[in-house]
């Protein structure tokens, strides 16, 4: 494993995965909240809440279940990640070392499995698998999620190249809000629904 913490530089900027998450979801929560530094208070918002405590809750019993049924050869849990690269960093649940000398990321999230990964769930994936590769040297083709609200049901999602190049441009356009450039409102009226911006956002 790379010695990622020597090249870890706390006077820049690193990218989270919540915040591409809402970056994804309305790239102008962004911009409010790290241009204008004007907070949401997601503290209020349930599945916040929840979402917590179920990480708190897998902290604890750290159930056994997934080696057995994924080939999984030993795992890491609570790992701190660093891509000086991608200037991104974040917290993975579980770090998988899998058959054949390649690894995974594992997320528990309080969710339900609806045939299909929501986008933002699976950028946020795929930048731990970024992260992966530079720290290890392995590659990574695969990350799975458990779905809290599924009774724990474990998910595979493959994750190829041109995935990656996605996720990389996304981070490079959240860079460019930092800097000041005020993007495009969601697609997508019905975030605007109970968004806590809505009052000052320019349609």
């Amino acid at each position: 494993m790379k010695s990622y913490q020597n090249s870890f530089n706390e006077h820049e900027y690193y990218i989270t995965p919540s915040e591409m998450i809402e970056f994804i979801y309305c790239k102008r929560y962004t911009y409010f909240m790290k241009c204008l530094g004007i907070r949401q208070y997601e503290e209020k918002r349930y599945k916040v809440q929840k979402g917590r405590e179920i990480h708190e809750k897998r902290a604890r019993t750290n159930a056994d279940y997934l080696r057995i049924k994924q080939k999984v050869q030993k795992k890491e849990i609570n790992i701190s990640l660093v891509s000086r690269n991608l200037q991104i960093r974040g917290k993975i649940d579980e770090i998988l070392m899998l058959e054949g000398g390649t690894m995974a990321p594992l997320d528990y999230k309080y969710a339900k499995y609806n045939e299909k990964i929501y986008k933002t769930l699976f950028t946020q994936m795929v930048m731990y698998a970024l992260m992966i590769e530079e720290v290890y040297d392995k590659i990574v083709n695969r990350g799975y999620i458990v779905y809290c609200r599924d009774v724990n049901l474990v998910k595979m999602h493959e994750i190829t190249e041109k995935d990656k190049k996605e996720v990389i441009k996304n981070i490079n356009e959240f860079k460019l809000v930092l800097q000041g450039v005020f993007p495009k409102a969601t697609g997508h009226k019905s975030r605007c629904i109970d968004c806590c911006y809505k009052n000052i956002c320019i349609k």
